[in-house]
């Protein structure tokens, strides 16, 4: 970029990522990303206990949610500016105190402001993917980040089944200082295993901002990469959000019941890596149509649970999740592979904008979602995920034949 001096393109070690760092830069994506999630399943108990009504405890999740989307679009750079070591450090140390800060709140406005400051800094996972794309050899590079991309995804599906374990167990405040211990653990390992990663630009925090709208407007790939993980994530939020609704109308599960089938999901989360080794041998541009379509099949089939008794129909569901889940991160490690290679001295930058779109996605499919099943019921919100994927399918195809 013309406004902004770039120093060194790559840092990495001579002998390539270790294995034990690889898992550990996973682990803490995984727990990092979690901390989003962990008051989901607990908010009855939580409002009980805190004797809160349903809209002020209702602002626990949105107002964390809101510090995600803006620590993202506005924290997330900076790890072009400075050593991402430090900003990892640093993160951790701030979202380990909000977390317990959750915890030990003695009322309703200082969880709030705590929750706020969870989301802000759980963008630590966002410092984290980077980090381990630069590490890496550029052959691997697809694969690393698919591995961590695993711990990541695994961390967002299974910590409402965790949250919502642990506060049937032992309460809701042990979770959020369970939650701060480990972050704390995952703040000192990185301090101590990453190396120093050095900056790739000199320029200030305003410039380095509105670099990001001359990066958007200077690579078209990286305007379809976003385009279509952000349609591919309308129809996963839409799904998960009104799962549980559905499950509770229609089967009449319990919350702990929505929450296992995130174990589904995750089954489909961890053939990532596989998505990353095929991008890296074969392009990320195939896996992105693959996963676009997987995606798209995957919804679709789930219009004919109509046809099937109760039972065969949740097994229906549990085969879709496999395979959307699968189609979706596929989709996410390609195009993060894709983007990362544009512009490796932006590689922050360019990871903040493949996720705002993403985030706004996930905004807008809840938002939809829940209108679809209040409009049309559950074929709606089918329907919604259905034609979303096949949207994000169309992105790709016509970015292969603008490419070609």
């Amino acid at each position: 970029m013309s406004d902004i001096q770039t120093l060194h393109a790559e840092t990495r070690p001579a002998g390539g990522i270790s294995g034990s760092l690889v898992l550990l830069l996973a682990t803490g994506a995984g727990l990092s990303v979690a901390s989003l999630y962990y008051s989901q399943p607990m908010l009855g108990v939580l409002g009980a206990d805190m004797q809160a009504d349903a809209r002020s405890v209702g602002m626990v999740p949105t107002l964390t949610t809101l510090g995600y989307a803006l620590g993202i679009l506005l924290l997330a750079p900076l790890g072009d500016r400075y050593d991402r070591r430090v900003i990892i450090a640093i993160k951790a140390a701030i979202l380990s105190v909000a977390l317990l800060l959750s915890g030990l709140a003695p009322g309703i406005g200082l969880l709030l402001a705590a929750s706020l400051a969870v989301g802000l800094t759980a963008t630590l996972a966002q410092d984290i993917v980077p980090a381990a794309a630069t590490l890496a050899p550029e052959a691997q590079r697809g694969k690393i980040v698919g591995m961590v991309m695993t711990g990541l995804l695994l961390g967002i599906l299974l910590s409402r089944v965790v949250s919502g374990f642990v506060a049937e167990q032992f309460g809701w405040r042990a979770m959020y200082l369970i939650a701060a211990v480990s972050i704390a653990a995952i703040g000192i390992a990185a301090w101590r295993g990453l190396p120093h990663i050095t900056p790739t630009t000199r320029a200030s925090y305003g410039a380095l901002l509105g670099s990001m709208r001359a990066l958007w407007g200077k690579y078209r790939a990286l305007r379809y990469a976003a385009l279509a993980q952000g349609l591919l994530s309308v129809g996963f939020s839409a799904f998960w959000s009104t799962l549980a609704v559905m499950l509770h109308d229609k089967f009449q599960l319990g919350s702990a019941a929505a929450g296992a089938f995130g174990l589904a999901g995750a089954a489909g989360a961890l053939a990532a890596p596989l998505a990353g080794r095929l991008a890296d041998r074969r392009g990320p541009q195939l896996v992105t149509r693959l996963g676009s379509g997987l995606a798209m099949v995957s919804f679709a089939i789930m219009g004919l649970s109509f046809l099937l008794p109760p039972t065969a129909q949740l097994g229906l569901i549990i085969v879709s999740i496999i395979g959307f889940d699968l189609g979706m991160q596929a989709t996410l490690v390609a195009h993060q592979t894709l983007v990362y290679g544009l512009d490796p001295a932006a590689r922050s930058r360019l990871n903040a904008l493949l996720f705002t779109c993403m985030f706004i996605g996930m905004s807008t499919g809840a938002a939809l979602g829940s209108l679809a099943l209040a409009q049309w019921g559950w074929m709606g919100v089918v329907a919604l995920a259905t034609l979303s994927s096949a949207a994000a399918l169309g992105v790709r195809l016509l970015a292969g034949r603008r490419a070609g």
